[in-house]
Order: structure tokens, then C-alpha cells, then sequence
């Protein structure tokens, strides 16, 4: 991708993350960037082309994370409190990104969608993992890895709503926080 459709993309995405995939058209987006949609048309086939690619490159950098959390061996807290880590910092690093990953996925069509899917729930598998292998290591309670799974990225991506850049807490700080608050649900009693 050049520097310039780089530049266009995440000007796209700003425009997208305010009002919303539904409710932006194309003239809207050519508009905010000063630019004819027809000049748009020559970077991107389509609205849903900027929503493909912004979907995709997030899926893209989870499934990576949690691959790596899993291929390394850590006991499951240390991968636990790991790809909640990388999960914050791909969000807060991309936040105009993330909100449209998160809340405009749905607006995916017909391969691309089904694609999506699967990616999501590869990345969920990746998260029912890391419990099944806390439940093995008998530190987490014997529970539903599924719904352990979807409560944790659930609570995770709540972040998008609230998440400030110059807020009082870092990505950093917000991960312990988060870790420490789910791993209090999921931990045995001593």
C-alpha cells in the first residue's frame, strides 16, 4: 500500500469511526478528505473496501498475538495477562481502527463476512485455550471455556468506548487492571 492511500485510509477510517459505517457514504468521506469521490474510486473499489481492509488488518494482528501467546510456553496466567496485553495495545495503537473493527464488522458482505468469521472465532478458540490450559495446570476453576472465552475479549473491547490517549490510566496500566480483574474470576482459591 503507497504512503498516500495509507494517509487516505486512516482519514477514511476517522470519518467511518465518527459516524458510523451505515450513516457515511462515499460523497461523505471524499468530502472530510477535500478530495472527488471519484478520486476515492481510484484507491478503493468501494466503502466496503475501506471497511474489508480496516476489518482484516485488525483480525490479522490478533490472530497473529494470540498465536504467538500459545506458541510460547508461559503457565496460563503469564498467557492469560499476555494476550490481554497485546489485545489493549492493538486497540489503544489503532483506535479509529478498532471502533470500526468492533462495532462495523457486521456491515461485511457475503465471503468477506464469512472470512471474518472465521478469523474471529479462530481468535476465540485462541482465548479457550489459554483457560483450557489454566483448568489442565489446575490454577483456573473447571468452567465454560466458550463463554470464559467471549466474557474476556467482551470486557476487552469495552476499551474502545472509553479509552483515552491522555487518559489518567496507560494501555499498560488498563491491561493489569483488566487481568487482574479477570483472572480474580477465573483463579482457584488458595
Amino acid at each position: 500500500m503507497t504512503e498516500r492511500k495509507k494517509q487516505i485510509l486512516a482519514l477514511s477510517q476517522s470519518v467511518l469511526k465518527e459516524k458510523g459505517y451505515a450513516a457515511t457514504s462515499v460523497r461523505d468521506i471524499a468530502k472530510a478528505l477535500n478530495m472527488e469521490p471519484a478520486s476515492l474510486y481510484s484507491h478503493f473499489k468501494n466503502k466496503e473496501d475501506i471497511l474489508k481492509i480496516t476489518c482484516f488488518e485488525m483480525a490479522d494482528q490478533f490472530e497473529l498475538a494470540v498465536k504467538e501467546v500459545n506458541d510460547i510456553y508461559f503457565n496460563a496466567e503469564e498467557k492469560l495477562r499476555m494476550a490481554i496485553r497485546l489485545h489493549v495495545e492493538i486497540l489503544t495503537e489503532n483506535l479509529d481502527s478498532a471502533i470500526i473493527f468492533i462495532r462495523d464488522w457486521r456491515n461485511l458482505t457475503n465471503e468477506s463476512l464469512d472470512l471474518f468469521i472465521t478469523k474471529r472465532n479462530i481468535y476465540e478458540v485462541g482465548f479457550r485455550e489459554i483457560v483450557q490450559t489454566g483448568i489442565d495446570e489446575g490454577v483456573f476453576n473447571e468452567t465454560d471455556k466458550k463463554f470464559a472465552a467471549l466474557t474476556i475479549l467482551s470486557s476487552v473491547n469495552w476499551i474502545v468506548e472509553w479509552y483515552k490517549p491522555n487518559g489518567k490510566l496507560n494501555a499498560q496500566e488498563i491491561a493489569d487492571k483488566l487481568s487482574d480483574f479477570i483472572l480474580s474470576g477465573l483463579k482457584k482459591d488458595t
